[in-house]
């Protein structure tokens, strides 16, 4: 248990910030896993779409700190690899 005012704060806020984080990042978890789950038998347009909005999701949980830089360029490029490898075969 914290024993000063400030650690007492401290422990709030980083209980706030797990709560949001956690929400980010499982809704980053499904969207990864929509899209991925696309492939050769649905329509171009509905991959597009999902490639996109995954990006755009991913892109913002990186801007607002959820995620580091490369970690969020780095699950948008190995999602658009599997998608294109999987729409191209």
């Amino acid at each position: 248990m914290a024993n000063h005012k400030s650690a007492v704060k401290r422990n709030l806020q980083n209980q706030k910030r797990r709560l949001r984080n956690r929400t980010v990042k499982t809704r980053i978890k499904g969207i990864v896993k929509k899209a991925g789950l696309l492939g050769k038998d649905s329509d171009a347009n509905t991959v597009a779409d999902e490639l996109n909005t995954a990006k755009s999701i991913i892109d913002k949980a990186s801007k607002k700190g959820v995620l580091h830089p490369r970690t969020a360029a780095r699950k948008i490029s190995r999602l658009s690899k599997r998608i294109n490898s999987a729409t191209a075969s």
